[in-house]
């Protein structure tokens, strides 16, 4: 098969009827004197296959990061926009039929300025709305799954509720047990001032679902919340949801084959056991949180919360606020709440890099969400921009240069230039305040762990009220905080913003598979390990999201992983179903071999430099988040299982 062509898929299954002619309205115009000028081009050629116009603009698209002062001559925009307007609201003037897959590859080509080649097409079809996998349970040819077969799904956010969607289309019976009283995991529960996503809006959600009703250009917790309650009422997803519901333990029957879950109600105690075939754990690495060990924590007499569990109704207007932790949560609030606290002192134990995003906080305009409802294709071509600058482009970013030193500032020229281009951000923000430089300049890699984007957070600490101690804390006081150099402070209200329990992904959940298989045994002193990040041997038709070494952590997000591994596991179990078998689960020997896979590319790539230390790795060091692939490799990869690496029973 062609590399250009994808099996089993739906072309243009997913977009909705936009009736063509269009009505020359003022709304229209001002759409296209607004919107995104690439898309509007590729929705010209997309509609009339108009070659010679990809000749006249590609000399002048260049990616963003390579010529960002570049202007594209206004002839050739008025020229374009001339043309378009015609193509849209003239009877009979575009086509009907889309492009052929040579002219769309260079459509991509020209219009982000560098080549898509053939490897990403099929990912990149899919993630931009263009083609969807065929339903299975409307393939004549494929074996259902057998009447009373249940899949078990733990979590109701990004992945749990896309779980749902692809399990119905494929006719599985299932059941989502969820924790909260609605959907949205994650961002259901944060509610902290500020929350917001670092992946852009138009990629950061299901492929199949691209909502032209983003507020900003990345998304706010409000919009999140809104789009999977809007996401659960299109596909009736609450039918399917125990909400308010916590699952105790998962344990392998092996005379049945069937999983024995214990699930407890969050609000009565009441527990009952559920039995399900299969078992889709897709509860994240950001749903365990916990108060910082800090001594006297608890006497603390005025409001004390820790981010994930931010109660809306803290008044803060006044009040003298400490917020301890200076990660992406605290960037976020602190440049909120600057300007109603009275007096605000923040904490730093580790230094971030910041990266300067102008469209962090940047509205998506009236003109440009009509252009996404309105404009035939322009949704898709428009997320098929976003994601492109999101994904692999900037996985060169993460993979060491052997020619730099082994320990030095960055890993490559590239790594470098990023570097220097986050430190010329930070001297021009911070010019009046050299002793914030100082303190806050990382000595290690850019991007060797976790980002942070500047929402404001540099203008608020220049703030004359604001306080950056980077002292360790020696307590915490009834009326404050206490330094161990001595200096103590008074507060009104102390958030903590340190993060959440990430590599202990089962510390709060018993997992027994087959034989004397115990997750917490099998993966002790933090050896978290997985098949594809997927599947475990020893757990029959266990499969989990985003685990051991399967974090988009170079760039993407976690709804490209979340989508390449639900459909993964629904090919492990029709493969399971057409052979007759009632389990699945990978051999030791693959389980082996892809992780010997994963520590030999681990050891090319920027999460085993000597000065990176986060969240990504266990205490020994080992990254045990990080995929240290391209998401086009795990895409693919993730089409269908080796069937030589899975054992069936």
């Amino acid at each position: 098969m062609s590399t250009m062509q994808h099996h089993s898929a739906e072309r243009g299954s997913t977009a909705p009827v936009r009736q063509l002619p269009m009505q020359d309205s003022p709304e229209l115009k001002a759409a296209l004197e607004q919107a995104n000028l690439q898309t509007l081009l590729m929705v010209y050629v997309h509609l009339t296959h108009d070659e010679s116009m990809l000749e006249t603009f590609k000399v002048h698209i260049h990616p963003p990061y390579t010529n960002p002062d570049y202007q594209i001559p206004q002839d050739c925009i008025d020229d374009l926009r001339e043309k378009l307007l015609y193509v849209l609201t003239t009877p009979g003037a575009a086509r009907n039929d889309d492009p052929p897959l040579a002219l769309m590859q260079k459509m991509m080509t020209v219009s982000v300025g560098e080549p898509v080649e053939n490897e990403f097409i099929p990912m990149v079809l899919e993630q931009s709305g263009f083609q969807r996998t065929a339903a299975r349970k409307e393939k004549a040819e494929r074996t259902p799954p057998p009447p009373g077969f249940k899949v078990l799904v733990i979590g109701a956010g990004l992945t749990g509720l896309l779980a749902s969607i692809e399990l119905e289309r494929a006719g599985y019976d299932h059941v989502v047990i969820e924790k909260n009283e609605e959907v949205g995991g994650t961002w259901w529960k944060n509610r902290y001032p500020g929350v917001g996503v670092d992946t852009p809006s138009h990629f950061y959600s299901y492929s199949f679902e691209i909502s032209p009703e983003w507020n900003h250009y990345h998304p706010h917790g409000a919009d999140m919340r809104e789009y999977f309650r809007s996401v659960a009422d299109k596909y009736d997803l609450r039918r399917h949801i125990r909400f308010e519901t916590r699952v105790l333990s998962l344990e392998f029957d092996e005379a049945t084959a069937l999983w024995n879950v214990t699930v407890e109600n969050v609000k009565t105690g009441e527990r009952d056991v559920i039995r399900a075939n299969a078992i889709f754990n897709a509860f994240g690495p950001a749903d365990r949180w916990s108060l910082p060990n800090i001594p006297g924590i608890d006497s603390f007499r005025g409001v004390l919360t820790h981010s994930a569990g931010y109660d809306e109704g803290i008044d803060l207007k006044g009040k003298k606020v400490a917020v301890i932790g200076t990660g992406a949560s605290s960037a976020q609030i602190v440049a909120t709440i600057v300007s109603e606290v009275e007096e605000m002192v923040v904490f730093m134990r580790t230094k971030h890099w910041m990266i300067n995003n102008p469209e962090v906080t940047k509205e998506v305009p009236e003109a440009v969400k009509w252009a996404l409802r309105h404009i035939p294709h322009y949704k898709e071509w428009f997320r098929f921009r976003v994601f492109w600058f999101a994904a692999d482009g900037l996985y060169p970013n993460v993979v060491k240069d052997p020619d730099y030193p082994e320990d030095g500032i960055a890993v490559s020229a590239l790594n470098e230039g990023m570097r220097q281009y986050a430190l010329s951000h930070m001297r021009h923000k911070l010019a009046s305040r050299p002793d914030l430089i100082e303190k806050l300049t990382p000595d290690f890699p850019i991007f060797s762990k976790r980002i942070v984007m500047d929402a404001g957070w540099y203008d608020a600490l220049v703030q004359s009220h604001v306080t950056l101690d980077d002292t360790p804390i020696a307590a915490i006081l009834p009326d404050g905080i206490r330094m161990k150099n001595g200096t103590e402070y008074k507060f009104d209200v102390i958030i903590c913003a340190t993060g959440f329990k990430h590599g202990k992904l089962v510390k709060d959940l018993v997992i027994k598979g087959r034989g004397d298989h115990d997750l917490a045994v099998d993966w002790a002193d933090e050896e978290e390990r997985a098949y594809m990040g997927t599947t475990i041997p020893g757990y029959p038709n266990y499969f989990m999201s985003v685990g051991p070494n399967a974090g988009p952590n170079h760039a993407g997000g976690l709804n490209i992983v979340s989508e390449a591994q639900v459909h993964y596991m629904i090919e492990c179990l029709d493969h399971m179903i057409a052979n007759g078998a009632s389990t699945i689960e990978p051999t030791q020997d693959a389980f082996a071999r892809h992780n010997r896979r994963i520590d030999d590319r681990m050891k090319h790539m920027i999460w085993t430099h000597p000065k990176s230390k986060s969240y990504y790795q266990n205490s020994k060091g080992r990254p045990v988040g990080p995929w240290p692939f391209r998401l086009v490799d795990m895409w693919n990869e993730m089409r269908e299982p080796v069937q030589s690496d899975y054992r069936l029973d």
